[in-house]
């Protein structure tokens, strides 16, 4: 360290205090004008009284970075020491757990049986499908084995369910697990209706509706609704519906694959001419009428003859499925009175059978018109009067 020590003279200005040189003859600061003798100046110098000044302390680069370095060093080995005492007063107290651990292991005496607790399962997540060309809501709920209703409620679709589209995202409920009832002897009245109950899938067909497949098998509309889980009326084309047969009407309905004909128009008579007069000169007396449609097998023409002459009231009923019949010559009276003899014909369908095995016949149709024609058992010819 070196301590500066002033070794050239100066004077203080007397206007502002300003040190300049001894020989200096004016001052820099405020121009006062400083000439006058030396013993002046030396009068005025030594009265100057000079300031204590702090010592000053120069230290070279090299010996500074020297210093800093020293102390990092210092710090860092505090912070070591400080940091290893918090470790080991931090694990010291991880060491006690390890000694209690001890008395655990020893087993409990086997006295007491654990119980086995019911845990509920999870609610199962619905599925996630993705909606292809040509699917609709009916055969999503048919491939996993829910309900249509089930699936609208779902997704928060329209109640008919009628617009699906390419890619659409729809949320399938897994089907409801049923529990297995315990094995019994016998089952309970409504398991043995329902195992007892006919059913049969149908394909839904081009311009079939709930109400004509309704009335086709005679199912209530409502019992196909419940079994199939629709929501409302709409079927769709080859879609497959479960037909409850046990559910049919109390009153006998049709056969389940054909539909019924409607009744047919009455039968439009042809030969012979209404009034037409007969002998014994005419073989046959032949009873001719047109078509109403190509009959079924269980159909057929019910033709009845009536002698309406007074006292006799005698009837002859036959079934043919030809548009013509030949009168019974058995029928005709043969005596050498004038008869009135009617007849008419009407479509009938078969309906069962009697106790004795004779056909039940059901009217098909309307009936015809009636006509008359006269007979007499000789060669002449009569009137006849209605």
């Amino acid at each position: 360290m070196n301590t500066e020590n002033s070794k050239n003279p100066v004077k203080i200005c007397p206007t502002c205090g300003t040190k300049v040189s001894l020989d200096a003859d004016r001052c820099l600061v405020c121009g006062t004008n400083l000439s006058g003798t030396e013993t002046e100046n030396a009068k005025r110098s030594s009265k100057v009284v000079q300031g204590s000044r702090i010592p000053e302390i120069t230290v070279s680069l090299p010996a500074a970075m020297g210093l800093i370095a020293l102390f990092l060093a210092i710090g860092a080995i505090l912070v070591y020491l400080a940091l290893n005492q918090t470790v080991s007063a931090a694990v010291e107290p991880t060491l006690s757990p390890t000694v209690t651990l001890t008395p655990s292991i020893t087993p409990s005496p086997t006295t007491a049986v654990p119980t086995a607790t019911f845990t509920p399962l999870p609610s199962p997540t619905p599925l996630t499908y993705v909606v292809k060309p040509g699917d609709t809501c009916g055969s999503i709920a048919y491939s996993f084995d829910v309900s249509i209703q089930s699936i609208v409620l779902l997704n928060d679709l329209p109640a008919d369910c009628g617009f699906l589209y390419e890619n659409q995202q729809l949320s399938i409920p897994n089907p409801t697990p049923t529990a297995t009832p315990p094995a019994t002897s016998t089952l309970n009245p409504q398991e043995a209706t329902e195992a007892a109950c006919q059913k049969i899938e149908y394909t839904v067909q081009e311009n079939d509706t709930l109400g004509s497949i309704s009335l086709n098998y005679a199912v209530p509309a409502d019992a196909i609704r419940e079994y199939n889980g629709l929501v409302n009326d709409v079927v769709r084309f080859s879609q497959v519906l479960v037909i409850p047969l046990c559910r049919r009407d109390a009153t006998p309905g049709p056969s389940p694959t054909p539909t019924v004909p409607p009744p047919y128009p009455p039968v439009n008579l042809l030969m012979p001419p209404d009034g037409t007069s007969f002998n014994l000169a005419d073989d046959i007396i032949s009873l001719q009428w047109a078509s109403v449609g190509t009959l079924r097998e269980n159909e057929a023409y019910e033709v009845t003859v009536e002698d309406i002459t007074e006292g006799t009231g005698r009837k002859y009923i036959d079934y043919v499925t030809d548009t013509k019949f030949i009168v019974p010559i058995e029928f005709l009276p043969n005596d050498s009175t004038p008869h009135i003899i009617r007849w008419w014909v009407v479509p009938v369908r078969q309906a069962g059978t009697d106790e004795d095995g004779k056909m039940i016949w059901d009217s098909a149709g309307a009936v015809s018109n009636q006509r008359v024609f006269s007979w007499l058992n000789t060669v002449t010819a009569i009137t006849p009067t209605p």
